[in-house]
């Protein structure tokens, strides 16, 4: 049995210190025998010695909006300053049980809520919310971890009521029947796996067998918004145990709710899919992990671990209104998940872009142009690079790599390297197999110094030599464009020979790039007055 090491006391921050004082000055000043308790998650987090802001405060007598209505004035009068309240109304149909006051105290969001007990309501399923001890409110938290209540001015509750020894020995288990407490709240089946991903803790038997039951499963399907379960979800993938957390999704037959697709996808997902995205993620979690191996950002780790996660279903799509045909990836993010619309984007970006780099990863670790006449893209943009070096046979060479890799990275600008560790995934070797991680690796870090070393890391911030008008301009003295002409298209085609050009020629000047495209224009003007097609 694991065994956690405890704080034996809580340490406060400068901050925390003055928000604490500030309320307990409130209610000695305003003569309040309300006892304030901070509850849960922060209390938790700071018995592991871990940081958290995370501050929910639990009062005895009064609702939380009662409460910082009261203290809203005092807090003006005290420091100086106008603050504002939020009041998030309780609606028990969504399973939201209890009214909760927000305010922000010295750039600290804090949470007021009352302790509580639920009672029956003879006229209504859904328990209504009433005015509780801690030990009744301990019980109705959704894990023991996160019960412990602690009083401002001093710790007197009972260590057998507050989850002390199952923090200690890192177990996860529900103060009452597991399905009971699922069923009053069905996302806290995630927020169990959650926090036993997050802190490797052990699931109680019990909990894992209610987690699997068909009763919580359907719901957690029905009765949940989207956006709670998207909420949870990015918790778990932003957290230390991503992997751990798909794995218990996986092993609950809860993936298929979570990341619910259309019935009319197509392809229709295998039977293992649960299994295989599981085993892209980790994959992608190792690589993260490698130290030294990448250095990305928050956001970039996160859809990282998406893309990798939705790699099955990149090239699955469904009829939307019987028409259209969308990305499945899609429709995971936005409606199963209610994910921003960027998260999508970028998700179903990243995949276009790993699917093309994965073409470019032998030329690219060997500097050479093998196999790029049999890619299946850029077939328009090698014509361009061949027409441009038509005379200079070395520099055409040279160039098809770079200026393929330069589309590339432009199109999927600073996530290059995600989509370059997800092609990795998709790579094979010559024998068909997977790459182990070592390879992946050496592979990854070959590609990124040859791309380095091609001065391409950050082509999308490469300046045109010609902006629009420009372009218009010198097209119109050839006479191949009339006043009624859309421009749109002939500029987008002339910015993309401009750039192949560029990136063929890395030190040409803008005088240089005019010459050859005036050349270009004048050939162009002699085919059509002899009437060949172009």
């Amino acid at each position: 049995m694991t065994t956690v090491k405890l704080r034996e006391t809580i340490d406060l921050t400068d901050n925390e210190r003055k928000i604490f004082d500030l309320l307990l000055g409130f209610l000695h000043e305003s003569n309040l025998k309300t006892q304030l308790r901070v509850a849960g998650g922060w209390v938790r987090d700071k018995l592991l010695g871990k940081d958290s802001d995370d501050i929910d405060i639990a009062i005895d007598d009064m609702t939380g909006s009662e409460f910082l209505e009261t203290f809203q004035d005092y807090f003006s009068n005290k420091v100086g300053e106008v603050v504002n309240i939020h009041i998030i109304k309780s609606n028990p149909k969504k399973f939201k049980h209890l009214e909760t006051g927000k305010m922000r105290l010295f750039n600290q969001w804090i949470d007021f809520v009352q302790l509580r007990k639920e009672e029956a309501d003879e006229n209504s399923r859904y328990p209504k919310s009433a005015f509780g001890t801690p030990e009744e409110d301990a019980y109705r938290r959704d894990l023991t971890i996160n019960r412990k209540l602690v009083e401002f001015i001093r710790d007197d509750d009972d260590d057998a009521m507050t989850g002390i020894d199952d923090l200690k020995s890192g177990r996860i288990i529900t103060p009452l029947p597991a399905k009971t407490t699922f069923l009053e709240d069905p996302l806290r089946v995630l927020r169990a796996i959650r926090f036993g991903a997050k802190f490797c803790f052990t699931l109680d038997e019990e909990l894992k067998e209610a987690a699997s039951s068909e009763e919580v499963r359907v719901a957690l399907e029905r009765k949940i918004c989207r956006e709670r379960i998207g909420n949870e979800i990015d918790m778990m993938i932003t957290g230390t145990g991503p992997v751990s957390a798909v794995t218990y999704l996986s092993d609950f037959k809860l993936f298929g709710v979570v990341f619910a697709i259309p019935s009319s996808s197509e392809p229709s997902p295998g039977t293992n899919c649960g299994s295989l995205c599981r085993d892209y993620m980790e994959a992608m979690w190792n690589l993260i992990q490698t130290h030294g191996l990448v250095n990305f950002s928050s956001e970039q780790r996160r859809l990282a671990l998406y893309a990798a996660l939705f790699l099955p279903f990149r090239r699955m799509v469904y009829k939307e209104n019987k028409e259209k045909l969308v990305s499945v990836v899609n429709y995971i993010l936005k409606n199963s998940m209610k994910r921003k619309f960027k998260d999508a984007e970028t998700v179903i970006s990243i995949h276009r872009a790993a699917e093309r780099f994965k073409s470019l990863i032998l030329p690219l670790q060997l500097k050479n142009p093998v196999h790029l006449d049999k890619l299946d893209w850029g077939s328009e943009i090698l014509e361009l690079c061949e027409s441009i070096s038509l005379n200079d046979p070395k520099v055409l060479a040279t160039s098809k790599i770079r200026v393929l890799t330069g589309f590339l990275l432009r199109d999927i600008k600073d996530f290059w390297r995600v989509a370059l560790l997800v092609s990795l995934l998709l790579y094979k070797d010559d024998d068909g197999m997977n790459l182990d991680l070592d390879k992946k690796i050496e592979i990854y870090l070959t590609i990124q110094d040859n791309i380095r070393e091609l001065s391409l890391d950050n082509v999308w911030d490469i300046k045109p030599l010609m902006d629009g008008e420009e372009i218009i301009k010198e097209v119109q003295k050839e006479g191949l464009v009339t006043a009624k002409q859309d421009r749109g298209p002939i500029i987008r085609e002339w910015q993309k020979k401009m750039l192949t050009w560029k990136l063929t020629y890395t030190k040409g000047s803008k005088e240089e790039w005019m010459s050859w495209m005036r050349q270009k224009l004048t050939r162009t003007c002699v085919t059509l007055e002899h009437g060949e097609s172009l």
